[in-house]
């Protein structure tokens, strides 16, 4: 990456009225997002520290990751390359949840999983050839996606989902040698290509800000619009400012380039980024909760709806 549910009748109302939507995403019937759930998840990557490509704590958080998807999804896939950047060849893995496979539209869920090997951003010099943990930069969006794993699996949505974690975000350190997961899936979708994507990336801030990104307003505005009335109908809209901040090239822009619409939802005010602070302490579960329940709420929505 560079640079409760209780609603008025009559709000409702009119949204249905305007939208000629089946089913709103407030509407729909779903299992209760757990927040705490996903922030023992969040706890539980960084356990294994840094999850930097070519380490050992890359692998071990890999076959855990996938261990988790298999208790929920249909079915797991591991998409394996290797990239050279920088003249070392590293070993990368996409890793896929997948459900209602034979569905005619399939959203794709995704965030990377890897962690930043520099903290490039750390004030000290001596501090920016560390790698970080990535609490929120990286861990943030693969807790929620499990936990939204397990609510699939305890009901069904209407339409298919893949949820995707993508490796080589993060490593660097030009953006040129980034996004490397997204980029290559990009290039080899095969049956994989979803209908539409929304990306998570930094959700777990205890300040949680979400603003609406150019990249995806441009790619994706009906999608964009959706997710943000979603979280105003939920009771979140100062989470979700009905406003435009950044243009930030993530996960998203080679979906988007793909021809896949592809979103990114990314609280990029968060004051830690790519620093040895990016730590547990610096994320909350209600931040995983706020942004489950919206996501879920947009899953669960689908049917005759379109984004």
């Amino acid at each position: 990456m560079h640079l409760r549910r209780v609603l008025a009748f009559g709000l409702l109302f009119g949204w249905l009225l305007v939208s000629g939507c089946a089913p709103t995403a407030v509407q729909a019937e779903r299992p209760a997002f757990d927040g705490k759930r996903a922030f023992a998840d969040l706890e539980k990557q960084v356990s294994f520290g840094p999850r930097v490509p070519g380490t050992q704590a890359h692998l071990q958080c890999r076959d855990w990751l996938m261990t988790e998807l298999e208790k929920s999804a249909d079915r797991v896939e591991l998409q394996t390359f290797t990239q050279v950047v920088n003249g070392k060849s590293l070993r990368l893995y996409n890793i896929f949840g997948i459900f209602n496979e034979n569905a005619p539209r399939r959203i794709m869920l995704c965030a990377h999983w890897d962690t930043r090997p520099t903290a490039d951003e750390e004030l000290d010099p001596a501090n920016r050839r560390k790698p970080i943990l990535g609490a929120n930069d990286g861990a943030s969006g693969v807790a929620v996606l499990l936990e939204l794993a397990r609510q699939f699996k305890a009901k069904r949505p209407q339409v298919g989902v893949i949820i995707a974690f993508w490796d080589g975000e993060d490593y660097g350190p030009d953006v040129d040698t980034m996004l490397l997961g997204s980029r290559y899936f990009a290039k080899n979708m095969g049956k994989l290509r979803p209908t539409y994507g929304i990306l998570l990336d930094m959700v777990g801030d205890k300040d949680l800000q979400i603003y609406k990104e150019t990249n995806s307003v441009l790619a994706a505005p009906e999608l964009v619009e959706r997710v943000w009335r979603t979280a105003e109908q939920l009771g979140y809209r100062k989470y979700f400012p009905n406003a435009q901040k950044y243009t930030i090239t993530d996960d998203h822009v080679p979906l988007i380039e793909a021809g896949v619409p592809c979103i990114d939802l990314i609280d990029f005010d968060y004051p830690y980024w790519h620093t040895l602070q990016d730590t547990v302490d610096q994320c909350s579960a209600q931040s995983l909760q706020i942004v489950g329940e919206v996501v879920a709420a947009v899953v669960y929505s689908e049917g005759e709806s379109k984004p």
